[in-house]
């Protein structure tokens, strides 16, 4: 076998249907009093239910979370936390409200305790994510890492199902370019593998009646294959992909994982024949003989959305979009060319099935 590192990171991990009965008993094993709950402004009934779990050892709601995490509501949000008195953060949603708590953590040292109602993934990841002025800037930092997850399926119930399936296909991008991750090991390789097959094998369920038993185990399966997806984030680096993404979300305000989900097969083409190991493994887990195809076909039959002009992409940015994204050079397996990356937009932005 060859030499290898892991890293791995500390954090408990609660998952099972009726896990968030356990929050307060896991509030106290952080040793935290008063609570700041987050949330988006869609969510505020559900951060309410959290304070009302909670009772006393609620500080405040903050439910002002965006997409992206822009500067102003980071601040903001922090200096609630410091007006309150806050001693921990409790972030229920998305990656919104995720990065939102790490965005606090950064210069704070009290504990984040993270509910995900999506399969975003953050929730395992060192990984934080600021935008301002119009650029996201994204770094690593041990201190924002969740100290404990609550992964209750029931959460995700209401999730509608295009947004379910574009959420579950963000997830797999994180375990699919930790396959070809200059990082990458066999731990990693396993909990990719993992990750992706029980995602592939959820989001055909989900179109079923949703208090059918079948689609009740598929959620379950959806969050159990993006806890391990993220956990590959948190642990490997990140390639084209994600880097794209973050250009196009932080620069032209596209959602996350509509934009993750659009871009995820076109990424893989343009990096297929220099990761052709990685590429086999994806196919594999997807019961696919082609790995972007293979992907781009579990979004297309599970009702998610294909191409960046169905999202809010002007053609007319495409060009823009390209020279930010070459601009900082990153470990890829294929090396940034314009031209070719000019071509991966513009495929995205029309939704063309990938040729490989």
């Amino acid at each position: 076998m060859n030499e290898f590192v892991y890293t791995s990171h500390a954090q408990r991990v609660v998952f099972g249907a009726g896990a968030l009965s356990r929050l307060e008993a896991e509030v106290e094993r952080l040793r935290a009093h008063r609570a700041l709950i987050l949330a988006t402004p869609d969510q505020r009934e559900d951060a309410e239910r959290v304070a009302a779990l909670l009772g006393a050892r609620v500080a405040g709601v903050f439910a002002k979370a965006a997409m992206h995490v822009p500067i102003e509501v980071a601040r903001e949000a922090r200096e609630v936390a410091r007006r309150l008195d806050a001693d921990c953060a409790i972030a229920i949603g998305g990656g919104s409200t995720t990065g939102l708590g790490k965005a606090i953590a950064l210069e704070s040292d009290f504990p984040i305790l993270a509910i995900p109602t999506t399969y975003a993934g953050s929730e395992m990841t060192p990984i934080y994510g600021i935008t301002e002025a119009g650029l996201k800037k994204t770094g690593r930092d041990s201190r924002v890492i969740p100290r404990t997850v609550i992964y209750d399926p029931e959460l995700t119930y209401s999730l509608p199902v295009s947004l379910s399936v574009s959420s579950a296909i963000n997830a797999i991008a994180h375990a699919a370019e930790g396959l070809y991750a200059v990082d990458a090991n066999p731990i990693t390789d396993l909990i990719a593998g993992e990750g992706i097959a029980a995602i592939g094998r959820a989001l055909p369920l989900l179109t079923l009646d949703a208090d059918d038993a079948n689609v009740r185990r598929a959620r379950a399966d959806a969050l159990y294959g993006a806890w391990l997806c993220g956990s590959v984030l948190g642990a490997v680096t990140m390639s084209l992909h994600h880097k794209l993404c973050h250009t196009l979300g932080g620069s032209f305000d596209l959602p996350h994982a509509q934009t993750h989900a659009i871009i995820l097969p076109h990424a893989l083409a343009y990096n297929a024949k220099a990761a052709t190991r990685a590429m086999g493994r994806i196919a594999s887990a997807l019961y696919g003989v082609s790995a972007p195809q293979a992907v781009f076909d579990l979004a297309e039959k599970n009702g998610a959305r294909l191409a960046l002009k169905d999202i809010g992409m002007k053609e007319s940015d495409l060009d823009k979009a390209c020279a930010i994204a070459l601009q900082n050079q990153y470990p890829n397996p294929r090396a940034l060319e314009k031209s070719a990356l000019r071509r991966l937009l513009q495929d995205a932005y029309e939704g063309v099935r990938p040729s490989m």
